[in-house]
C-alpha cells in the first residue's frame, strides 16, 4: 500500500468503515475527494453532518425521517391494517423500490442473534406488539431476510403474534434465495416474494 500523508490515511480508514468498502475502494474515494473542488468537498462534509444532526427514527415505525413521522406513516393513502416487519431501514427501502406493498412498516433494528448479544430487548419487538393491538392490524408480513437469524426472528415473532385474535401472520415466500439479504434483491424478486407470501403456522 502506498504511503499517504496522515490526513489521507485517516480519510481512507474512515471510508473503510463503510460496509462493503474494501481497501482499494477506500483509496479511490479518498483520491476522489482530493481531486474534487473545495466546494464539492465542503458539500459532501456538510451533507454528512446534516444527516447526523437532522435525521432520526420515526416515532411510529423506526424509518429514517427529519420530522416526527416518516413519509410512509404520514401518508393517508397507505393501508393502515397491513404491517410489514423488516430488520433494517435498508430493507424497508428495498421493498418500497419494488412498489408492491401499500401498507405500513415496522423496523426491528436488527435480528435476534444470541451469539452477538442481540435478544428481544435489543429490538423493537415490544413496540411492534403494541402497534398490532393499538392500530387494529389485520396482517403482519414478516419480511426478515431468509438467513438463519432472519428465520429465527420471524419464527419468534410468529409465535408471539399467534395469540392476537383475527391476525394473519405471513412470511415472504418465493423469489428470495436462502441466506440472501433483502437489501441486495432486485425489485422483481421482492415483488414476487410479496405477492407469494404465505401464512406462518
Amino acid at each position: 500500500m502506498a504511503i499517504y500523508p496522515r490526513a489521507v490515511t485517516r480519510l481512507i480508514e474512515a471510508f473503510r468503515k463503510i460496509p462493503g468498502v474494501g481497501p482499494k475502494s477506500a483509496q479511490r474515494y479518498a483520491v476522489h475527494v482530493l481531486r474534487a473542488s473545495s466546494e464539492d468537498a465542503k458539500e459532501l462534509a456538510e451533507a454528512i453532518l446534516d444527516v447526523k444532526e437532522s435525521i432520526r427514527p420515526c416515532e411510529r415505525c423506526g424509518n429514517y425521517t427529519d420530522t416526527e413521522l416518516c413519509s410512509v406513516c404520514a401518508d393517508p393513502r397507505r393501508e393502515p391494517r397491513a404491517l410489514c416487519v423488516v430488520s433494517y431501514v435498508r430493507d424497508l427501502m428495498a421493498i418500497e423500490r419494488a412498489g408492491e406493498f401499500k401498507g405500513r412498516y415496522h423496523v426491528l433494528g436488527g435480528v435476534l442473534s444470541p451469539a452477538d448479544g442481540v435478544g428481544p430487548e435489543e429490538l423493537t419487538i415490544s413496540a411492534l406488539i403494541e402497534r398490532v393491538r393499538d392500530e387494529n392490524v389485520s396482517e403482519v408480513i414478516l419480511a426478515t431476510s431468509p438467513s438463519v437469524e432472519g428465520d429465527a426472528t420471524a419464527l419468534y415473532l410468529a409465535r408471539l403474534l399467534g395469540s392476537v385474535p383475527d391476525l394473519d401472520v405471513t412470511r415472504l415466500a418465493s423469489g428470495l434465495p436462502a441466506g440472501a439479504d433483502l437489501d441486495y434483491a432486485d425489485q422483481t424478486t421482492i415483488a414476487a416474494a410479496l405477492s407469494g407470501r404465505r401464512k406462518v403456522d
